[in-house]
């Protein structure tokens, strides 16, 4: 019998089904049983209403409406195109070389279909899907026999009579008879399925698994189970594979979100009692110091929400162990100031302080902006130097060697009290004489190791405070589980002066608007500002490579997807268009680091009318005169990052415009997506939306070493009542077995949800 430790290769399954499960990144029978369905479907109940995305993987039950051959007009040759009706909408599906297929995927058969959504003429149309003829009791033509007989007879792929091997799923070979005998149950489990391995493949494999599995030892004790009416962990994963109902599904799902809090808070509250173990350097504030200085040069008054968290972060750096502090708020809130008097407090005890930022541009900018703070209070050994002057470092990858050089050099002799840099600062030969601190700004972008090694490089007896700065605002649920081992300081007032910014959704389908945005442009900068035109990519990547046969290529009635517009692209065609005369820039992130500073540094003296640039201007930059922000394709971006990237508009006297030019259908979930972010300026409210449109394991970055996330049932939106008590079991656990050597079934669980590469780090750290 199997375990949930067994490796695939090791069960009765098909090798080379478990070949293609391994390319899910499922090599265990644990790891296959919780990959779990995206959905279900009832038999008779019509599927979801809203319209699925361009490129969206998607599979369709339904019955077939209509079958025919239609000859190409550019070749010779036909292809058969069917539509399939599933309740809601129709579907248009096509397949080349289907002298077999036709005679089987005729009017009035019940079939699923998988494969990539296309729009032609906003009809949603699937190329080359998979298909498998499904049985149903209702028509004489698919009786038990005719699917027998026809499975029995379905030709391999490529050999004579059907579909070649370069026309991508156009047999049914993935399907298998006892498949087809499962589609007749009740209730349809619908797994996440790509164009390699299929929903009904998955559920196969996790059939026959589980017959061959012997049950688990469960992380609840009885007593647990029953106060919280849960179903034991076994019966969960069982009934969540076969459910006999839907109130079975909804007993499993109760179970394994349950599972999914413990985890997580479990490993976080593991993680909470080492950190607590560890000791620091306790900061006190130093009269007449740097900080002191600082705060009487600046020309305004802290606002009430940054003294509060100064106060906060004074109180932790104060202690003789680690602060670990995440400082959130909107963008422009004055984040980089707080951590900024914060720094300087560490540097007037005589420490370093180092600043992670995720790009070289939001470094060099963080550079910029901390010495023009700062003026002779940043340049120690310097003529004009203020007295008890410190010196700011800036490391990146790109920067000239004798620079680098320079730069590891004043830290490692002390010489820098505050060196800020990119993923640089990470490698083994930088050095500091004693770091105190250690901030790291969009900590979404980096990972729980990431941060660890930035604190190993404290000296020996003490370990440096830790401040976490992030401008998407994050949903307490979210701090709870992603951050749930810092406590948290939020700033939600902005600082006066902060101009309104107005959004507005321009639909790239309509000639008329996107010339009104040019000219909207053009009026903006003959008022003397500027303007940020962001798109998706750079434009000089390289070709994709063509299709090596006739085969593979698609009938020409599927509509080609709209290609994003590049950098390089779109800057060709401004200064060649609409914008013709006016200074255009280009930035992106193949630039090199000299290069990016001369262009940041022209844009921001107004020598540049237009920078068209990458996510690169996401967040940091900060150029008051810039009032205007075009985003090309904004329906590629997700909600907390238009967020991010229309803050950089409205930073200065005049009120900021932010235009999201988009190709979405108005009825698709990309399109509610930028009216939602149309309709509000609040950041926080935005994060729910986000986080409502995205998969919710992605917020387990943070506890996760990367690959694929776990996390299924549990939402961080509905759930918070079942994450706080998680919470609570997790640590009364903790407190007792930090090893859990005495819950080792809760230790399995761990191990399970997060992934054993994070399970066995946690562990270390």
């Amino acid at each position: 019998m199997l375990t949930a430790a067994s490796p695939l290769t090791d069960s009765s399954l098909d090798p080379a089904l478990v070949k293609k499960l391994a390319g899910l990144e499922l090599t265990t029978v644990g790891e296959l049983l919780r990959y779990t369905p995206r959905r279900y479907i009832k038999q008779g109940q019509p599927s979801k209403s809203e319209l699925p995305e361009a490129d969206e993987r998607i599979t369709v039950i339904g019955r077939i409406e209509k079958a025919q051959m239609i000859s190409m007009k550019k070749r010779y040759g036909q292809f058969l195109k069917i539509v399939v009706n599933d309740g809601v909408r129709r579907y248009e599906a096509s397949f080349f070389n289907a002298r077999y297929i036709k005679r089987v995927l005729v009017p009035g058969v019940r079939v699923a279909l998988a494969g990539t959504v296309k729009f032609f003429r906003d009809q949603v149309q699937l190329s080359h899907p998979d298909w498998l003829v499904l049985p149903d009791d209702g028509m004489e033509q698919q009786s038990d026999e005719m699917i027998d007989e026809l499975y029995a007879a379905t030709p391999e792929p490529g050999s004579d009579g059907s579909p070649d091997s370069g026309s991508t799923g156009a047999t049914s070979s993935t399907g298998t008879v006892e498949d087809a005998e499962a589609f007749r149950r009740s209730i349809i489990p619908m797994y996440p399925a790509t164009r390699d391995v299929q929903t009904w493949e998955v559920w196969r494999a996790a059939r026959q698994v589980l017959a061959d599995t012997v049950p688990a030892a469960d992380p609840l004790t009885e007593e647990q189970r029953t106060a919280r009416e849960l179903i034991t962990s076994d019966a969960a994963i069982r009934e969540v594979h076969l459910p006999g109902s839907i109130e079975d599904v909804e007993q499993a799902r109760e179970r394994l979100k349950f599972d999914e809090a413990l985890a997580i808070q479990t490993a976080l509250a593991q993680r909470r009692a080492d950190l607590g173990a560890e000791t620091s350097a306790g900061c006190v504030h130093v009269p007449g110091g740097l900080e002191d200085e600082l705060l009487e040069r600046l020309p305004f008054e802290l606002t009430d929400g940054q003294q509060h968290v100064l106060a906060e972060i004074g109180d932790d750096l104060a202690l003789a162990h680690p602060m670990n502090r995440l400082l959130q708020g909107e963008v422009g809130s004055g984040k980089t100031l707080v951590s900024l008097l914060a720094m300087l407090r560490i540097v007037d005890n005589g420490h370093q302080c180092a600043i992670l930022a995720p790009t070289e541009v939001l470094a060099a900018q963080h550079y910029r902006t901390v010495t023009k703070m700062m003026g002779d209070l940043a340049r120690a050994g310097e003529l004009g130097a203020a007295d008890g002057a410190t010196r700011v470092g800036l490391l990146t990858g790109s920067m000239s060697t004798a620079s680098k050089r320079q730069t590891l050099l004043d830290a490692v002799t002390g010489e820098a009290g505050i060196v800020i840099g990119t993923h640089a600062l990470l490698e083994e030969h930088v050095e500091f004489v004693d770091l105190g601190m250690v901030v790291v700004d969009e900590q979404h972008r980096f990972g729980v190791e990431q941060r660890d090694i930035l604190r190993s490089k404290g000296r020996q007896d003490h370990r440096p405070h830790f401040l976490v700065m992030t401008a998407t605002p994050i949903p307490r649920t979210v701090a709870m589980t992603s951050f749930g081992d810092l406590d948290t300081s939020v700033l939600t007032e902005l600082p006066r002066g902060r101009q309104p910014i107005t959004t507005s959704v321009v639909p790239m389908r309509n000639a008329r608007w996107v010339d009104r945005t040019w000219t909207r442009a053009e009026e903006e900068i003959a008022a003397g500002r500027q303007v940020y035109v962001v798109c998706t990519r750079i434009g000089d990547e390289e070709p994709k490579p063509k299709a090596k046969s006739k085969a593979k290529k698609e009938p020409e009635t599927d509509d080609d997807q709209q290609e994003t517009v590049s950098v390089l692209k779109q800057a060709e065609e401004l200064e060649n268009g609409p914008l013709a005369g006016r200074r255009i820039g280009i930035l992106h992130g193949r630039m090199h680091a000299d290069d990016k500073n001369d262009v940041m540094d022209a844009f921001t003296r107004g020598e540049i009318d237009v920078l068209v640039a990458t996510t690169v201007i996401e967040v940091g930059v900060d150029v008051p005169n810039a009032t205007m922000m075009v985003i090309v394709n904004a329906d590629r971006f997700g909600v907390s990052q238009l967020h991010q990237l229309r803050g950089r508009v409205g930073r200065g006297q005049h009120a900021g415009l932010c235009l999201l030019m988009t190709m979405a259908h108005d009825l698709s979930g990309s399109m509610e997506r930028l009216r939602a972010v149309e309709r509000s300026a609040d950041g926080f409210e935005l994060a729910m939306v986000d986080l409502a449109q995205r998969r919710e394991g992605d917020v387990l970055g943070s506890l996760q070493s990367g690959g694929k996330t776990s996390l299924s049932f549990l939402s961080l939106i509905d759930d918070t009542e079942v994450i706080d008590d998680a919470r609570g079991l997790s640590q009364s656990i903790v407190d007792a077995d930090r090893e859990l050597a005495h819950h080792p079934a809760l230790a399995d669980l761990v191990h399970a949800v997060l992934l054993p590469s994070r399970a066995e780090y946690l562990e270390k750290s």
